[in-house]
């Protein structure tokens, strides 16, 4: 028997019972109660609950998703920052819509979020990308996301010239480097519960106003 035989996954379980969903103690704009999860999570030690699965369709309609840091939530949507010339950002700019899943498993939850996307403006990209680490600044210059490489030394070499490029100076934002927002249409805010019964919250964007739905598990 190989180690894939020998995974017991079908006997993985574990139950769900920190938590409930009361709809009429949520908060009807569905992004302030995404802020409220957030800050339970961040405060409840849940490791980069920033991090969010970015979910898109290729041009051959194949999905695809990878996880992505959020770097900016308000009323407009949630802003990411990638390569634009990624597969991701080809995707995310052919289609214009987007889903999103935080998972926040220590504390049993989940938030789902459904959107059309749009580019994060020049001026706000040019601004979060002044407050990076310089060693990610140099890594955007020198990566070209999404296409294929021999090798690490590839990057390596990359670096070396990007560093001899700029020196101690000031690294300003690659042109081929920005920022997406998804605004969204849909939440859904998903509880653990006993017995895999667990709340589902449904946020739906209709007739200029969200309306809140309960969903089955």
């Amino acid at each position: 028997m190989d180690d894939a035989d020998s995974l017991d996954l079908a006997s993985l379980r574990e139950e769900y019972d920190v938590g409930a969903i009361d709809p009429d103690t949520m908060n009807p704009d569905p992004v302030a109660q995404w802020r409220q999860w957030f800050t339970h999570a961040s405060e409840s030690g849940v490791y980069e609950p920033n991090a969010m699965v970015v979910a898109t369709v290729d041009e051959g309609g194949w999905p695809q998703a990878r996880n992505v840091l959020v770097k900016g939530v308000d009323e407009r949507g949630f802003a990411f920052y990638t390569n634009l010339e990624s597969a991701k950002a080809g995707e995310l700019e052919s289609a214009q819509r987007a889903s999103l899943l935080f998972s926040w498993l220590s504390v049993h939850r989940q938030v789902r979020v459904v959107g059309t996307v749009t580019r994060v403006a020049a001026s706000e990209a040019d601004e979060y990308f002044a407050s990076r680490p310089r060693a990610s600044q140099l890594g955007a210059w020198a990566s070209p996301q999404s296409d294929l490489i021999a090798d690490r030394s590839v990057l390596e070499r990359a670096v070396t010239d990007v560093v001899a490029r700029f020196g101690e100076g000031e690294i300003p934002r690659p042109p081929f480097w920005g920022g997406y927002r998804v605004s969204p249409v849909l939440f859904e805010f998903w509880q653990g519960r006993p017995s895999r019964l667990h709340d589902r919250l449904r946020y739906r964007w209709a007739d200029a106003s969200w309306h809140i739905e309960r969903l089955a598990p």
